[in-house]
């Protein structure tokens, strides 16, 4: 076993999760703690800040201890996180003031109305890349300042500053000596231009968020500081690798040279495509991101299209509904039955994202009749996840201008076989799955890796980048074109 290892901290929506990788990019140890999730109200989210570093500590720990070996011999700290989750804090003593507003939140709806029609979204789209939708981070930021008491003006003083999950989680881990994020979450807040790098001066008036609140911008493997006064840890480890979670997952995912893809099936499922140097912009309403930027290297850039819920939707069926106790039970379970018999599940359970954006968009459950049972409704959902997912692969072949041969997949959901063929078969492009499903934080592994030096370039993390099975298009070209009729039968109905 390698004597020096990567700690990958992934922080997402319903856990936070810690690997531990190698220098084989093996995976030696991981450990994830599950936190409450919040909803004031219909159409709300939050997390509370405490409950996410909570759990990153704990999973930082047991990972460890799982791995058996010494914290000492970490050699670097990589992070991926939920992307446009946003907190705002108190600079002295690292207190949130609120709790941390969570992607799928739709509590900005009417603020973004406000903007159409104020004529700004054209800008905000040519700046950012980004549609003007409750998702990004500059609206919730707006409203944590308009709506908690004395939080505008403890803004203006410099009192308060605000970050994405990666940059509380640094300062946390730093004992507040960072406040920095990388060019692949800053790109998500709505505040930064995208062309440039840096914030806009523009976009901050115009969302009334203070630029002297936010954080750094830095390439995606700088030295973003070291660890300070953790306890369980040494002090001193670099942390030298930041990415969202999704183009952590593509960049785990080896998708380092132009047209390649990944899709992430995970809370949402999420599409990205590397579209090298140039900021490809979209006449088919998908984003238009940044993926990552190394040291010393230019801005990569990449198409997204992402689907609000995608695993989500099988939780609801476990926990809303009660039709099975474990999520990997509905493979089995829509495997007794050999078609929906007509059942269509649209999941727009918190409005529809790419290409659609619809936010006020409600789910649809349709065809049923009283030969209907929960394996039906388990199909319809398998179906719907593959689906929702085609929708924003065509409209990547549009503005790409060309039809992909093949598309990567990770994530927990990659594991179900059933998905997989329906996702080749519904997009007629074959899909492939790595040996390791979990390329989120093997992607934050890498960055951190290339930033400490664990791996000389991209070349050497290509050759550890290994196929485990691919799923090949088996569906007739007539049979594709009449289930993409009824699903956009069903998507009329939301």
């Amino acid at each position: 076993m390698s004597s020096t290892f990567i700690m990958a901290i992934d922080q997402g929506t319903t856990s936070s999760r810690v690997c531990i990788i190698n220098q084989a990019g093996g995976l030696v140890s991981e450990a994830r703690e599950t936190f409450k999730q919040i909803f004031p109200v219909p159409g709300w989210v939050e997390h509370d800040p405490e409950d996410i570093w909570y759990t990153t500590q704990r999973s930082m720990r047991l990972a460890i201890e799982k791995a058996k070996i010494k914290p000492s011999e970490i050699k670097a700290i990589g992070i991926t996180n939920q992307r446009e989750t946003v907190m705002v804090w108190d600079k002295k003593t690292g207190k949130p003031v609120y709790n941390a507003i969570v992607w799928q939140c739709r509590r900005t709806q009417v603020q973004c109305e406000k903007l159409k029609k104020a004529k700004k979204e054209k800008v905000i789209t040519a700046k950012t890349g980004l549609v003007l939708d409750p998702y990004f981070s500059a609206t919730k930021i707006q409203w944590i300042l308009s709506n908690v008491k004395g939080a505008k003006e403890r803004a203006r003083k410099g009192e308060l500053i605000a970050g994405t999950v990666d940059t509380f989680l640094l300062s946390r881990l730093t004992e507040g000596q960072s406040h920095k994020t990388d060019v692949s979450n800053a790109s998500r807040t709505m505040l930064m231009n995208i062309h440039t790098g840096w914030w806009d001066d523009e976009l901050t008036k115009l969302f009334g968020v203070p630029e002297s609140m936010l954080p750094e911008i830095c390439p995606s493997n700088a030295d973003f500081g070291v660890t300070q006064g953790l306890g369980f840890m040494p002090d001193g480890i670099p942390i030298c690798g930041i990415l969202g979670d999704q183009q952590s997952a593509l960049f785990g995912q080896a998708c380092y040279d132009l047209g390649d893809s990944k899709c992430t099936f995970g809370t949402g499922s999420f599409l990205l495509l590397n579209t090298g140097k140039k900021a490809v912009k979209s006449k088919n309403r998908l984003l238009t991101t940044i993926a990552w930027k190394l040291k010393n290297s230019e801005m990569t850039y990449a198409l997204e299209g992402g689907a609000f819920v995608c695993g989500a939707a099988v939780q609801w069926l476990r926990d809303g509904l009660g039709l099975f106790q474990q999520s990997s039970e509905i493979e089995t379970l829509a495997k007794t039955v050999e078609t929906t018999e007509g059942v269509e599940f649209v999941p727009a359970l918190t409005g529809l994202g790419a290409p659609h954006w619809k936010p006020d968009a409600r789910g649809v459950i349709c065809g049923l009749t009283r030969g209907t049972t929960k394996a039906h409704i388990a199909r319809a959902t398998l179906e719907a996840m593959a689906l929702q997912n085609v929708d924003i692969l065509v409209t990547m072949e549009k503005d790409l201008g060309k039809k992909l041969k093949s598309v990567r997949v990770d994530g927990g959901a990659a594991a179900n076989d059933l998905l997989m063929q329906m996702q080749a078969d519904y997009t007629g492009v074959n899909v492939i799955r790595p040996k390791n499903l979990e390329t989120t934080a093997l992607g934050a592994a890498f960055m951190a890796g290339l930033g400490c030096g664990l791996w000389r370039d991209i070349n050497e993390i290509k050759k550890i980048w290994a196929t485990e099975k691919e799923f090949k298009v088996k569906m007739s070209l007539k049979d594709r074109k009449a289930r993409r009729v009824r699903w956009e039968e069903a998507l009329s109905r939301v």
